[in-house]
């Protein structure tokens, strides 16, 4: 009996060891994020260097456009929230997993620049400043949070893709802080008192590449997840729901809406940033005027746009020409209705107005933060020369500010995959069909309802 409890007792000290080893391993103090690194390259340097091939560490991909090969990601990419990170790093790069990206001088190759706390903090303690360029913020425990690590959950994933654009469900729609711990509602996968889906069990990953790539700044990725992972390709007890499969996508139906707790940004005008006049806020405590940044439209419980989308999509890139007097979509899905890859998929679709050159016919990759940024100064004329000059593709292409500048329109599709509702909140037969007004069925391609006009591609006929 007495050996049982011993054997017992030791198996209990190592578990605890092993769940968490690194208590012995880092000491501390320490005072920076690199001091930190330094010291898991020590056993970690391999995994180091498997992270330093991924799209989180050099915010690119290669990818095919429709039309084109391009090497595109965040680094260059040009959105209609704050346009680009070129001349805004040091605000920007707070969500990069690294430290100490300020400018176009940043090393890619410097493994002590690897931020490894970001991802595997368990105390819930780790922030980034958010102008620190990545640096964690001062004060910050750095020695407890080290000797604390584990594996990454929603938190560790949320603290920058919750908040991209800028802040809480600006970007996305789909994700937001009310995703950290959602109930069943939000998310019947994540839901924190039931399935407990943590990102990684879907985001499958090996060797720090993480599956899924986000439309917005990859919309040539190939490296799709999907509800098909799981589920098989009939999925439900009704065969006259199956049929739905070849046609639909799964979360056209089972999410209905996004942006279920907390409004999400869904237009951003430029234009009219700059003038003086009192800032505003909506019924959700949103700014709806900011001297800075100008007008916002937010809503919550939104119901998605609907599209054909085919796993490919194009996008604007830095440098070409675009019409100001028509909306030009900064990214937007392949596919329609003669498209037998094709499904019809829900988007979040972000609506602008943003800065331009009326002479180069180009968008601007304007400065916003810092020594004379917009923000700082209001002046467009010095924020879309400084911007131009920050950014490596515009000189690249030999394409200087003109001194002349406008602003046009501009949209941004963003597929929605999260905030999944429980089956019994799906759209229902009704909600399409018969008076059903949830999808547009002539934009989509159809002459009606295809449940009672059958003159569409047999392929598409349910």
């Amino acid at each position: 009996m007495k050996q049982l409890i011993l054997f017992a007792l030791v198996g209990m000290a190592l578990q605890a060891q092993a769940a968490n080893p690194h208590k012995e391993a880092l000491q501390g103090p320490f005072t920076t994020g690199t001091q930190v690194t330094i010291e898991c390259l020590k056993c970690h340097e391999e995994q180091a260097t498997d992270m330093m091939k991924t799209s989180h560490w050099t915010w690119e991909l290669e990818q095919k456009l429709p039309d084109r090969a391009v090497v595109r990601g965040k680094k260059n990419s040009i959105n209609n929230f704050c346009t680009s990170i070129s001349g805004n790093e040091p605000r920007c790069t707070s969500c990069h997993a690294g430290f100490g990206w300020k400018d176009n001088n940043f090393d890619f190759t410097d493994k002590t620049k690897v931020d490894c706390l970001v991802c595997h903090d368990t105390t819930g303690t780790y922030v980034k400043d958010p102008a620190g360029a990545g640096e964690p913020m001062a004060k910050l425990n750095l020695a407890k949070i080290a000797q604390n690590v584990g594996e990454p959950v929603r938190d560790n994933c949320g603290s920058c893709h919750f908040y991209g654009g800028g802040g809480d469900a600006v970007k996305h729609g789909d994700l937001d802080s009310s995703m950290a711990y959602p109930d069943r509602a939000t998310d019947v996968h994540m839901d924190s008192d039931g399935n407990n889906f943590q990102c990684q069990n879907c985001h499958t990953t090996e060797k720090h590449q993480i599956s899924g790539n986000a439309m917005g700044v990859s919309p040539g990725g190939i490296d799709h997840i999907g509800c098909e992972n799981c589920h098989d390709s009939e999925p439900h007890s009704n065969k006259k729901l199956n049929t739905h499969t070849a046609t639909i996508a799964c979360q056209t139906c089972h999410i209905p809406f996004f942006a279920k707790n907390e409004p999400t940004k869904m237009h951003w005008d430029w234009s009219t940033a700059g003038e003086d006049k009192p800032e505003s806020v909506d019924q959700y405590g949103k700014h709806t005027y900011q001297k800075k940044k100008g007008n916002f439209v937010w809503e919550k419980m939104v119901k998605p746009q609907y599209a054909w989308y085919n796993g490919t999509a194009n996008a604007y890139m830095a440098g070409d020409k675009m019409d100001p007097n028509a909306v030009t979509k900064l990214t937007y899905p392949m596919g329609d209705i003669e498209d037998p890859k094709a499904k019809i998929y829900p988007f979040k679709v972000h609506t602008g107005k943003q800065i331009y050159d009326k002479n180069l016919k180009v968008f601007i990759t304007a400065k916003t933060y810092g020594k004379g940024g917009y923000w700082s100064d209001f002046d467009w004329d010095l924020a879309a020369k400084l911007g131009m000059e920050a950014n490596s593709t515009m000189l690249e292409k030999g394409l200087k500010y003109s001194g002349e500048y406008g602003f046009a329109a501009t949209e941004m599709w963003w597929r929605i995959n999260h905030m999944v509702s429980p089956k019994e909140q799906a759209l229902n037969c009704n909600d399409c069909h018969n008076k059903g007004t949830r999808l547009d069925w002539q934009a989509l391609g159809y002459q009606g309802d295809p449940m009672k006009n059958k003159q569409g591609p047999k392929h598409k006929q349910q």
